[in-house]
């Protein structure tokens, strides 16, 4: 690679490891704001204490997730006018609005009542403080939809016009940029991954607490709500991915040609689980194959054509000029793998979850009591799985914590190492974007301080989840059990101190 490309290249693995890194906490921020919401609206309705100790366990870790996910995202901006400069000139008109709708409207939204629920256990009555984490949970969602509106617009570009003059794009139909399929399909697709992201946490955690015998009534109720969370999302996932793949292959049929591994067009084009070639040659030398699958996928019809790679390079030669316009096939082929591997591997684990308890649970006596210690495992109905089986069972699920997250990067990475060479799909290259006045060192000096502080940061995200999920649901106190009815309180003390959720 030449020297003058290497602030490319290291801007890009910068961007690309601060981007998949902060990208961990944002679906599970995403749905255990949902999830918690609705364990506390299940209490609400109810009054029964195990959802309420449910709520601020679940709770304490989406609070622990969301800060570490803001702390991390702000980097993000930082970026665009350190490395990005005409990034950020050609596109700030467009790009920079739905960002701005993200902070002002949905960021401050989700932070203020997200600062209302914190510290208002106590202070507010049971249904005005039950509506503030729904508020929460709207605020993550609307930010997640304007800055998938901003990812979008990237990989579609639509209402803009192009100033010739200044040698930049302008917004000219925001409505149309929030609107088009491409956003649309995508936060579908983006938002029921994140559900399963979330529904795998909370059945990775309850399954480990269930397997040491601990907190059963909140853990089974925990894991039973993750399994459904986990095959409700697994389902609308696979639904999502197939139209965001038809959209995908009309949009950008190199990214879709990219993903298969299909270098020349053919009719009934095939789905390659498995293919190894040579890319300089432009060809596959092994490969297996199902036929008709990857034009069903592309197009609703199993013998309808879809153009390979070097159809698709030699057209875009003719329309933009001399260059490679394949991305790195290697890496969209087994992305994309992976990230259905992945997700399809949860989504299996959570269908089995379900039958394994799908059956009435046969309580020892210690339940019925409500203690909350039994000497064996309670979960599964005796005769429907052995102890060994269900020890089995509990080490799989805890290791499904990971799947969904491992799938959400690499489809993350598919995505935008499968526009490539665009930064601006069609309109502007990656090369062309990248800040001319920054060095190399400069570049290498600041992925290396990321790369150790995001390290760090890591280190102090597992090490404060595990104290907590260790801990287990907390005990309730008696003002927990009896907040208060009117705002302010019922027993108001200007010298007791502010109750905060844990």
């Amino acid at each position: 690679m030449e020297l003058a490309l290497a602030p490319e290249t290291l801007a890009r693995w910068q961007f690309g490891t601060t981007t998949v890194y902060h990208f961990l906490f944002v679906p599970l921020t995403i749905s255990l704001a949902a999830l918690t919401a609705g364990l506390q609206t299940a209490w609400v309705r109810t009054n029964k204490e195990k959802y309420l100790r449910a709520t601020k366990f679940w709770g304490k870790l989406f609070l622990i997730n969301i800060a570490m996910g803001v702390v991390t995202g702000i980097v993000q901006e930082f970026q665009f006018g350190m490395n990005w400069s005409d990034y950020s000139r050609f596109v700030g008109d467009i790009f920079g609005a739905p960002l701005a709708f993200e902070a002002l409207i949905a960021f401050f939204f989700e932070s203020t009542f997200i600062g209302l629920w914190i510290f208002g256990w106590d202070k507010l009555p049971k249904k005005i403080h039950l509506a503030c984490i729904w508020m929460v949970s709207l605020g993550t969602i609307l930010s997640a939809y304007f800055i998938l509106a901003a990812n979008s617009w990237m990989q579609h570009p639509v209402g803009y016009r192009m100033n010739k003059e200044r040698g930049r794009a302008e917004l000219t139909d925001f409505w149309h940029v929030l609107t088009q399929n491409t956003a649309l399909t995508q936060f579908f697709h983006t938002i029921t991954a994140a559900f399963l992201v979330g529904g795998a946490f909370m059945v990775g955690i309850a399954a480990c607490h269930l397997a040491r015998k601990k907190h059963i009534p909140v853990m089974r109720t925990s894991l039973r709500l993750g399994l459904i969370t986990v095959v409700i999302s697994g389902l609308l996932t696979a639904v999502s991915g197939d139209q965001l793949g038809k959209v995908m292959f009309k949009q950008q049929p190199m990214k879709m040609a990219a993903a298969e591994a299909l270098w020349d067009g053919q009719n009934a084009a095939p789905f390659s689980i498995f293919a190894y070639g040579d890319v300089s040659k432009g060809h596959n030398s092994v490969e297996v194959s199902v036929p008709g699958v990857l034009s069903f996928l592309a197009d609703d019809d199993f013998h309808s054509y879809v153009p390979g790679i070097n159809d698709i390079n030699k057209a875009e030669q003719e329309r933009f000029g001399p260059g490679d316009y394949r991305p790195n096939i290697p890496v969209a082929f087994w992305s994309f793998r992976w990230m259905i591997g992945f997700g399809m591997a949860s989504f299996g684990l959570g269908i089995l979850g379900l039958w394994l308890t799908r059956k009435k649970f046969m309580l020892p006596e210690a339940m019925r009591t409500g203690e909350d210690e039994v000497p064996r495992l309670v979960l599964f109905k005796t005769k429907a799985l052995s102890p060994r089986l269900a020890r089995c069972y509990w080490i799989v699920a805890l290791w499904t914590l990971l799947f969904p997250l491992i799938a959400n990067s690499w489809g993350w990475i598919f995505t935008e190492m499968g526009r490539q060479p665009w930064v601006v799909y069609g309109v502007l290259r990656t090369r062309d974007a990248v800040s001319p006045g920054v060095s190399q060192g400069e570049v290498l000096t600041s992925l290396i301080v990321f790369t150790v502080l995001y390290a760090v940061l890591a280190v102090i995200e597992v090490r404060l989840l595990l104290k907590y999920i260790k801990a287990g649901p907390p005990e309730l106190t008696e003002d927990d059990l009896n907040p208060p009815t009117r705002i302010g309180g019922d027993h108001e003390d200007a010298d007791r101190p502010m109750a905060f959720s844990y």
